[in-house]
């Protein structure tokens, strides 16, 4: 843009002086056009707008805060290529098993980013992917889980919402796997958990049955937030002797699970 000069253009000069009735009307014209002018240029105050409001669903949800334990995470995902990687449906637990001690010994907190997996060793490092939306989640296998069939993973209250299934309820998600203190494929303690039942007495009956059927086997019967359920353990945790049980559980003695406990 050209700028031009703000000043004024230079009038021819004349002999004699102008008279002041002469002047007056120009004066008063003058006047005029300052008193207009004047009232034309008021102070402007300074304006801001609102931000404008994103569609529905575009925007991103707030980045929650981590943890110094958590961002580490979150940086080895980002340097590492994964181990593992499973794909299958994942769902999330929380109030009835919130403040409850999980399978590593720490009391659950559904606010905390976690999740359960009936066969990674406790405290893997794992990403989430919900294959629908993309979302993405970073967490440590703290708990066992789903007991659910057709599930493969069970995310806390917190991890649900931020890999986008909390309202669903379940959704398909990938699973990879970073890290592992222990081997996915050899060694580990081994068990078969059956149920759950509505009733105690059904539990205490099949507890009674596995016993006299596998002598060497640790058998137990425990109260979950479900219902009861039966554990079996062979001996020594040996996860080939945990696979034949599962596989000699009739149906009617209750839906079996192979877990790690380690």
């Amino acid at each position: 843009m050209n700028w031009k000069s703000a000043r004024s253009p230079e009038l021819p000069m004349r002999l004699n002086p102008p008279s002041f009735r002469s002047l007056l009307p120009l004066l008063l014209l003058t006047v005029s056009l300052v008193a207009v002018t004047g009232c034309s240029h008021r102070a402007r105050v300074s304006y801001a707008p609102p931000p404008a409001i994103a569609p529905n669903g575009s925007a991103r949800p707030a980045r929650p805060s981590y943890s110094r334990a958590e961002r580490a995470d979150w940086h080895y995902v980002e340097t590492h290529r994964p181990l593992y990687y499973q794909i299958g449906m994942a769902s999330w637990y929380g109030p009835q098993y919130n403040h409850h001690r999980a399978a590593d010994g720490q009391v659950y907190n559904q606010d905390g980013i976690s999740a359960a997996h009936r066969t990674l060793p406790l405290g893997s490092l794992i990403k989430v992917t919900n294959m629908s939306t993309g979302q993405v989640g970073v967490m440590r296998v703290t708990d066992r889980g789903p007991f659910v069939p057709g599930r493969i993973l069970d995310l806390s209250e917190a991890a649900a919402k931020q890999v986008g299934i909390w309202r669903e309820g379940v959704g398909k998600v990938r699973i990879d796997v970073y890290y592992t203190p222990a081997s996915v494929t050899n060694g580990g303690r081994w068990a078969v958990q059956i149920g759950a039942f509505r009733h105690r007495r059904a539990a205490m009956r099949l507890e009674d049955k596995l016993e006299r059927r596998y002598r060497t086997a640790s058998v137990i019967e425990f109260k979950g937030p479900t219902g009861d359920w039966v554990r079996i353990r062979p001996a020594n945790g040996n996860r080939e002797q945990a696979v034949q049980i599962a596989r000699n559980l009739r149906p009617s003695e209750g839906e079996a699970y192979l877990v790690r406990l380690d």
